[in-house]
C-alpha cells in the first residue's frame, strides 16, 4: 500500500497536464518531490530532469528513469465559428476522442471544451459503423465566432482529456496519464527510500520528456549521462481483461507485481539481478517477452555510448492510450521497493559487461 506523502505526489502527477513537449508543469511537481532527496538537481535545454545522490566518481553510475510526457492534442486550426481543430500529440485513439470533456490549455489559462459529436438521428445508417478521421472531428469551447475563439485558444496550444485521478475498489486507481506518470514516481519514490540509506553507487533519477513522440528525451538523457546501468521503467499492457488474447500478448495481471521483460535491449545480467534482487526482497514480479524491442525508452538508452546495459520494467496496465488507464497501487509501491532494492545490490567497480 503506497503511503500517503508518495500517494498525494502521484496523485498531484497524474492531474497535472503533461502532453509531449509540454511538459514543464509536471516536471515541477516531480522537482519538488526528489529535490529533498537528492545531492543535486539538473535540467538539460529541452527540460529532462536529472536528480543524482552520491558522487558522480562512484563508479557504476546507476540511472532510474521514467517519462514524464502523456498524450494530448494540439490546436491546428479554428474556424469562423469559434470550434477548435486539432492534431494528435503521440499515439492517440480517434475512436476514443468523440463525446468528452477536454481541457485546453490557452494563453489565459486552462479552458474546458467538449468533443463534438454528430448525434446519431443525424447519421447515416453506414456511417455509424466508422470512426472519422481526427481532421474531421472539432473541440466546442462555446465560444460563438473565431474572434472570441482566439482570445482563448491559439495554433499550437495544448490539449489534454478532463479526466483526473479516480480510486476504484481492491487498491486500484483510473487515470489519464498512468502512461507513463507511473515511471517517474517510481523513479522519484525509489530515489526518496534511497537517501535514507544511501547506496554505495551514484544513482540518478531521471525524468524524460517526449517519449510519446519518439523517445527524444531519453535519446538525450542517455547520450549526456552516460550511466553504467539503466533501469526503464514504463507501463505494459495489463491483459486480465475478457477481450484480451493471451496467447497473442502474454499474461499480465494486476495486483501481481512490476513486469520484467526478456530480450532485445534487455541486458541478460541486469535483468538476473532484478530477478535475484526480487527473489530476495519477496517482491512478486511477472514476465514479459520483448524479442524485438519494448517500444519505452530502454529502446534509447541502451543504444548510446556503444552500449548501455538496460532493463525494462513494466507496471500492468489496463486500457492503455485512454483516459480511464487503470493500475493496481501495490504493484506501484513494489515497482519502487525493487528499484531501490537494485540500486543497493550494486557493487563498486561491478560490471555488467558480457563475459565469453
Amino acid at each position: 500500500m503506497v503511503d500517503k506523502a508518495p500517494l498525494k505526489f502521484f496523485e498531484k502527477l497524474i492531474v497535472t497536464p503533461s502532453p509531449s513537449g509540454f511538459e514543464a508543469g509536471a516536471q515541477r511537481v516531480w522537482a519538488d518531490y526528489v529535490k529533498p532527496h537528492c545531492n543535486e538537481f539538473t535540467t538539460d535545454a529541452y527540460g529532462n530532469a536529472f536528480a543524482r545522490l552520491g558522487e558522480q566518481s562512484k563508479r557504476p553510475h546507476v540511472v532510474l528513469a521514467g517519462h514524464i510526457d502523456e498524450l494530448g492534442f494540439m490546436v491546428s486550426h479554428l474556424n469562423q465559428d469559434g470550434f477548435l481543430f486539432v492534431q494528435g500529440i503521440g499515439g492517440i485513439d480517434r475512436a476514443l476522442f468523440r463525446g468528452q470533456r477536454v481541457h485546453v490549455h490557452g494563453p489565459q489559462g486552462t479552458i474546458s471544451g467538449v468533443t463534438g459529436s454528430l448525434a446519431i438521428h443525424l447519421q447515416e445508417p453506414d456511417d455509424r459503423k466508422k470512426v472519422p478521421e481526427l481532421h474531421e472531428m472539432y473541440i466546442d469551447i462555446g465560444a460563438g465566432s473565431k474572434a472570441e475563439a482566439e482570445k482563448l485558444a491559439r495554433v499550437g496550444d495544448s490539449i489534454t482529456y478532463a479526466d483526473g485521478f479516480e480510486r476504484l475498489q481492491n487498491n486500484r486507481v483510473a487515470a489519464r496519464g498512468c502512461d507513463n506518470r507511473i515511471g517517474v514516481w517510481s523513479a522519484g519514490e525509489a530515489l526518496r527510500q534511497l537517501a535514507a540509506k544511501p547506496p554505495k553507487v551514484c544513482v540518478t533519477a531521471v525524468s524524460t520528456v517526449q517519449e510519446e513522440n519518439g523517445l527524444y528525451g531519453a535519446t538525450m538523457a542517455a547520450y549526456a549521462l552516460q550511466p553504467d546501468v539503466a533501469l526503464v521503467v514504463d507501463v505494459t499492457h495489463g491483459t486480465d481483461i475478457p477481450n484480451c488474447s493471451k496467447p497473442k500478448h502474454g499474461d499480465v495481471r494486476l495486483g501481481k507485481g512490476p513486469v520484467i521483460s526478456f530480450g532485445s535491449s534487455n541486458h541478460p545480467l541486469v535483468v538476473a539481478r532484478l530477478l535475484e534482487v526480487a527473489a530476495r526482497e519477496k517482491i512478486p514480479v511477472q514476465r514479459e517477452a520483448n524479442p524485438r524491442r519494448t517500444g519505452t525508452d530502454a529502446d534509447a538508452f541502451f543504444l548510446q555510448r556503444g552500449g548501455i546495459p538496460t532493463a525494462s520494467l513494466g507496471l500492468p496496465n489496463r486500457y492503455m492510450h485512454s483516459p480511464v488507464e487503470v493500475i493496481d497501487l501495490d504493484d506501484l509501491e513494489a515497482m519502487a521497493r525493487l528499484l531501490a532494492a537494485f540500486c543497493r545490490s550494486v557493487k563498486p567497480g561491478e560490471s555488467f559487461h558480457v563475459k565469453l
